[in-house]
Formats: C-alpha cells, structure tokens, sequence
C-alpha cells in the first residue's frame, strides 16, 4: 500500500468520524468506544494491511482476481448492501456472533436488542444472507470499490485449530456429537489400532494428537483431496485475502476493537459487538495440548497453515518457545 492510499485511508476514517454522524461515546459492559480509540485501531488496520498486502507480493499471489475464484471460495463472503459492508466470516473467529449483528444489522431479527438472544442455529441457517456470488457483475465491481467496508477477522492458526477440536470432537453439545458421530469415529476407525467398541461406535474420545494426525492425512480429511472441513479450513481459502482487497482486517486478540471499526465505517448506527460472551481459555491451553506432540508433525501442520501465519503476522513463539527457521 503506498503512501497516497495511506492517507487516503486516514482522511476517509477523519471524514467518517467527523461528518454525517452524530459521534457519542459508547459504554457497553465496560468496554469503552471513544473517537480516540477508534482512530486507534486504524492505525493498526492499515498497517495490517500494509503487512498483507507485502506478504501477497512476496507469496505471487497478488495478480489474481475474483474471475479466478469459484463459488465455492466465495461462500463465506457475506454482502449487506444497504450498509456497504462485506464481511468474510471464518468459523472458530467469533463469526456466529458478527452473524447475529448482521442480522440485526439487516432488521432480521426483531425480537429484541441482545444480538446474544439469537439463536445460533437461526445465524447460520442457509439462505439467511446474501453472498458475493448473488450480486450481479456490476454490483460485484461495487463492493470491490471503495464504497465499500470489507472486514476479515482472523486468529492464529494453531489457536483457531485447537478451538474447533475443543468445540467440535472434545465437548458434548449438539454441534459436538454431530462431528464426533461423524469425523470422530472416522478417526477412530483409522487412526487407532484395537480401538474399544465404544469408541468406534461413539468417536467421542478422539484425542489432540490424532486430531492432528487426520489433518495431515489428506485422503481421509480432505474432501475430493482438496477441501477441508470449513473450520478447520486454512483462512486464506475461506476468504483469498490476497484477491478481495479487505480494508478492515481484525484480530481474535482484539476482536472488540476491530468490530467497533468495522460496524462504524460500515455507519451501524446503536449497534456494538456483544461482550457478554464467555472469553476463550484455548490461547491459554495451546502448549499443553501441542508440547506432546512431535516436532515434525508441528512442522507439517505449520506447511499446511503457512499462508495464514504469514499474512497475518503470526508466529510459532507461543506454540513451541521458537519458531522454524
């Protein structure tokens, strides 16, 4: 990004927050939004986008267009286009959460003001949003423009893994048994030599190591040898970031601020990312479930997710105490 689109993006953010709307301090379970904070948090944006858009150079991959994507790597681009906004959600970032917003958002839900209060199946119901795919040629070209907010909320990769294996094969919800019924007797069956009854009739005890060993083995966790379970999916193939020039990219880490600016930009006037959400204790947990496993499985699994870590600055410090060299 040079410097003129740097401060294009400056005075765009100044002439948002000064003009057109009424600006007042929010106070929302003690999480505070003030024009300072916000202006904040765009610093850090366009030097997250700085850094991913260089990363792009560098990896080839900043000469592809949206003609080169299939509908299938345009699923998870949700379009609002009363309020210029797309946002790619990437599952295990908060996304059924921004999709109870969206829904608010876009008057589809009218049975209060608590966006926590919608049901998170009704969120992720087929049909409830419109996707890039919908839009006609020239309203695609719109949403490119900049017109337009396009927000992508991401996480460290190893982080985002270990928070689907803890919700999808570890816990005991609904969503939990579906995938243990399902993925988890398949590891089972395949991965554990003299696996009890139990466990190949429930695939409920699956443990991280095996998660980790599906993962890296292609022909049973990839569909047609490509494609992997949406959350567990690597994030640049949900959402090609170097394609879809994103002009708000957030972090779990700072997932309020980065909604605040987000759904100000997008002029979402009385609405504020839901903070009453239990915090995740996966960041806190990764090297217990990672130290046990061997270095070069770490090593094979970074190569898959490597895209991810490098557009957005991720790094193994966390994971491993040092990173590959």
């Amino acid at each position: 990004m040079d410097q003129l689109v740097w401060l294009s993006l400056c005075i765009s953010l100044l002439i948002s927050l000064s003009a057109g709307l009424p600006f007042e301090d929010g106070n929302n379970n003690n999480v505070k939004i003030t024009r300072q904070s916000l202006e904040l948090t765009q610093t850090i944006n366009i030097q997250r986008q700085e850094f991913m858009q260089r990363e792009c150079e560098l990896l080839g991959q900043h000469h592809q267009t949206m003609n080169d994507l299939t509908d299938l790597q345009m699923d998870h681009m949700i379009v609002d286009k009363e309020h210029k906004l797309l946002y790619c959600y990437v599952p295990k970032v908060a996304c059924t959460n921004w999709k109870r917003v969206l829904m608010m958002l876009m008057g589809k839900w009218n049975n209060g003001t608590d966006p926590l209060q919608i049901p998170g199946s009704l969120a992720h119901s087929e049909g409830m949003f419109t996707k890039f795919y919908d839009l006609t040629e020239a309203e695609q070209q719109q949403v490119l423009s900049e017109d337009y907010t396009r927000f992508i909320l991401v996480r460290h990769p190893f982080e985002r893994l270990l928070s689907a294996y803890r919700n999808k094969l570890e816990g005991d919800s609904p969503s939990a048994k579906y995938f243990q019924s399902r993925v988890g007797r398949q590891i089972v069956k395949e991965l554990r030599p003299g696996a009890s009854n139990s466990s190949l009739e429930n695939g409920d005890d699956v443990t991280f190591g095996e998660f980790i060993q599906y993962l890296l083995t292609p022909e049973l966790s990839r569909a047609n040898q490509t494609d992997y379970n949406e959350h567990w999916e690597v994030i640049t193939r949900l959402c090609n970031p170097c394609v879809v020039n994103y002009n708000v990219v957030g972090k779990y880490d700072t997932l309020l601020d980065d909604s605040a600016l987000a759904l100000y930009l997008a002029r979402a006037r009385n609405l504020i990312f839901p903070t009453g959400h239990k915090p995740s204790s996966t960041k806190a947990n990764l090297r217990t479930y990672f130290d046990p496993l061997p270095i070069g499985s770490i090593r094979r699994l970074y190569e898959i997710y490597e895209e991810d870590f490098r557009l957005f600055g991720y790094g193994l410090d966390d994971v491993l105490g040092f990173e590959f060299g």
